[in-house]
């Protein structure tokens, strides 16, 4: 995955809360088809937007705590963090061009 990291509940914080950037947190799994599908949608977007947001992936299955956190009940679910707190939530695969736009939204 070329623009976008892999963030865990070590480096939530870090990678997500302190941010000064909006940031995009991809709740997915391995096993879930869905996810493999929006997976090449936000690498493109990560590298289209550049320097303008952070995008991460959280794997469910690792970080089971993050998911109850953040009431993650079906996957993937994007959820849009501004300034360390949620701002918007998607579930579900969304076209490109509906990310970028709840993105732009938040810069």
């Amino acid at each position: 995955m070329g623009n976008v990291q892999n963030t865990s509940s070590a480096t939530f914080a870090n990678d997500v809360i302190k941010s000064a950037k909006p940031v995009v947190v991809d709740f997915w799994a391995e096993w879930c088809g869905p996810c493999r599908i929006l997976g090449p949608i936000l690498d493109e977007l990560a590298g289209e937007m550049g320097d303008k947001a952070v995008f991460t992936k959280v794997n469910v299955d690792e970080n089971g705590e993050l998911a109850q956190q953040y009431g993650i009940r079906g996957i993937p679910t994007m959820i849009f963090f501004k300034d360390g707190h949620v701002a918007k939530t998607l579930v579900g695969v969304q076209p490109k061009e509906e990310i970028k736009r709840t993105l732009e939204e938040l810069s």
